[in-house]
C-alpha cells in the first residue's frame, strides 16, 4: 500500500514509513492511494468475526505487504490482551440511546484502542532497532496516558508528551504523570492544545531538527491512529444488526469521526456521521456555514475538545475538494496566512451528505448526565455527554449509536456537581493516582520544547 500527501499527491510512501513520520513533508497529512470497498456478500463474513479478527482484516487493508496478515493478528491479540472486555469494546442499551463504550483499556479512554497497536507496531516494524527513536505528541487529556501506557519501558524509545498546563483534568493529569517508565519526559506547556499542536507540527516541518532525533508521532494525525478506530465502527453496525446506523461522537480533532466517514467509504452503509461539540464549536460552523476561523479556546468542562484548530479535517477537504492537492494547500495557505478559509456552497453540501454538526454547552453536558444518571442509574463523562446531547437533537435520526469515548472517573469533579457524589477509582487506577507526578513546565515555544527535548537525549 502506498500512501500520499494531501498537498502533494506525487508523493509515494510505504506504511512503515508514514507510521514513523506522522506529518507529510510540507505539512499534508497522508492518505492511502487506494481504500478497499466492501461489497454485500463481503461485509456480511465480516460481520461474523469477533473483534479480534474484525481488526486484522480491516487493518490489513492498509498495511498489506509489509506485514503478514497472522503476524498481524498476533499483534491485534496481543495488544487487546489486558483490555477489561475480551470483545475490546461493549454495546450498551441506555433507553433510546446505543451507547459504544470505548473505555475499557488500560487508560479509561477510547484512545487506548489505537494507542496499544501503535505501541506493538514499534516493536514489529524495527523502527528503534539500531537508532532511539524520539517520539512527541501533543495531547488534550486522553492521548498522553494512552501513548504512555503503550510505549513506557520500550527499547530505544523516548517519548515526550506535550499538555497544556493546568487546561486537563486533574485525574487525567494524574494519570499520564504517574505511569511512565524513565523514557517518559512529560512537558506541561504554558498555552492551549492548539499551542502544543502548533508546536509539534512544527518541529515535524523542521527537517534537521526531526531528522537530528529521529522523530516520530503519535497524534491522530498520524494515520495508524485512524485506521485502528475505523474497526469499532464496523463492529457496532455489525452487533446492532439494523441499516441506516448514525453515530454521534464527541469531536475535537476530527480524527474520531474521520475514522466513520472512512468506514463508510468502505462500503459500511452509515447514515450520518454527527459531530457533537462544546463551545469551541468551529466544527459546527465549518459545516453549517463553510468558514473555518479558529477562535481563541475557551475552557470547558469537556477538556479534550477543547481545541480550535481540527487537524484531521484537512484529510476530509481532500476528498470534498475534488482530491485536489493543490485547492488542499490553498486553503491550508489561506489558514497560516489569513487565519481562516471558506468553503463554497457545493463542498458545503458534499460534507452536509455525510455529517451534522451539533454545539452542546457545559449546562446542557451536566444536565444530560444527571437525567441519565436520575433515569438509568449509569453514569457517562462530560464528552460522552456532549454525543448523547448532539444524538436527542435529531428527531429524524433513528438508531443513533454514541461513542462512549471515556470513563466518567477522569472527570470526577464534574461527576460530582452533576449528580452530587465522587466516583470511586476503578480498582487498576489505585496503585498510580496517588503516586508522585512527575513533570516539567515550560513556556509556549517552540525553541524551549527543542532545547528541552535536546537536553533529555544528549
Amino acid at each position: 500500500m502506498n500512501y500520499f500527501s494531501t498537498r502533494d499527491k506525487s508523493l509515494k510512501f510505504s506504511f512503515k514509513d508514514i507510521f514513523l513520520r506522522g506529518l507529510a513533508p510540507g505539512g499534508g497529512l497522508f492518505l492511502p492511494a487506494k481504500i478497499k470497498k466492501y461489497n454485500q456478500e463481503e461485509l456480511n463474513n465480516l460481520s461474523q468475526l469477533n473483534y479480534n479478527e474484525l481488526a486484522t482484516e480491516i487493518i490489513f487493508n492498509f498495511c498489506s505487504g509489509e506485514i503478514e496478515k497472522e503476524e498481524l493478528s498476533s499483534l491485534i491479540q496481543k495488544s487487546y490482551s489486558g483490555f477489561k472486555d475480551k470483545e475490546v469494546v461493549n454495546l450498551k442499551k441506555i433507553g433510546e440511546i446505543d451507547l459504544l463504550e470505548l473505555y475499557r483499556g488500560p487508560t479509561l479512554a477510547f484512545k487506548d484502542i489505537a494507542m496499544q497497536v501503535i505501541g506493538n507496531l514499534y516493536d514489529y516494524l524495527e523502527v528503534a532497532k539500531d537508532k532511539t527513536v524520539n517520539v512527541v505528541v501533543a495531547t488534550s487529556g486522553d492521548t498522553g496516558s494512552a501513548a504512555i501506557a503503550a510505549l513506557s519501558n520500550r527499547k530505544n524509545i523516548n517519548l515526550f508528551v506535550l499538555h497544556p498546563h493546568n487546561k486537563i483534568s486533574n485525574i487525567q493529569r494524574k494519570i499520564m504523570t504517574t505511569i511512565g517508565g524513565a523514557n517518559i519526559y512529560n512537558i506541561a506547556i504554558e498555552g492551549s492544545f492548539d499551542d502544543c499542536q502548533k508546536i509539534v507540527k512544527q518541529l515535524f516541518n523542521e527537517d534537521s531538527f526531526r531528522s537530528k532525533i529521529n522523530m516520530s508521532g503519535v497524534n491522530s494525525i498520524n494515520w495508524a491512529r485512524i485506521v485502528c478506530q475505523i474497526v469499532y465502527y464496523f463492529y457496532s453496525f455489525f452487533k446492532l444488526k439494523k441499516n441506516n446506523i448514525s453515530f454521534s461522537v464527541p469531536t475535537g480533532n476530527f480524527g474520531d469521526i474521520y475514522a466513520g466517514y472512512v468506514a463508510k467509504k468502505m462500503g459500511l452503509p452509515i447514515n450520518k456521521l454527527i459531530v457533537a461539540t462544546n463551545k469551541n464549536d468551529i466544527l459546527q460552523r465549518v459545516i453549517n456555514t463553510g468558514e473555518y476561523k479558529p477562535d481563541t479556546v475557551k475552557a470547558t468542562i469537556t477538556p479534550s475538545m477543547d481545541i480550535q484548530v481540527a487537524s484531521n479535517f484537512e484529510r476530509l477537504l481532500y476528498y470534498i475538494l475534488d482530491e485536489s492537492d493543490s485547492k488542499v494547500g490553498s486553503l491550508m495557505n489561506d489558514l497560516s496566512s489569513k487565519s481562516l478559509f471558506n468553503l463554497e456552497k457545493k463542498e458545503i453540501d458534499r460534507i452536509k451528505k455525510d455529517f451534522e454538526a451539533v454545539k452542546v454547552t457545559d449546562e446542557e453536558t451536566v444536565s444530560i448526565i444527571n437525567e441519565i444518571y436520575k433515569e438509568h442509574k449509569f453514569i457517562i463523562d462530560p464528552h460522552t455527554a456532549t454525543g448523547v446531547g448532539a444524538a436527542k437533537s435529531f428527531k429524524n435520526l433513528r438508531d443513533i449509536v454514541v461513542l462512549g469515548t471515556a470513563h466518567p472517573y477522569k472527570f470526577n469533579d464534574t461527576i460530582k456537581k452533576a449528580i452530587g457524589k465522587n466516583l470511586d477509582s476503578p480498582e487498576h487506577l489505585k496503585l498510580n493516582i496517588d503516586k508522585k507526578e512527575t513533570f516539567d513546565i515550560i513556556g509556549n515555544s517552540n525553541s524551549e520544547v527543542k532545547n528541552y527535548i535536546l537536553g533529555k537525549i544528549q
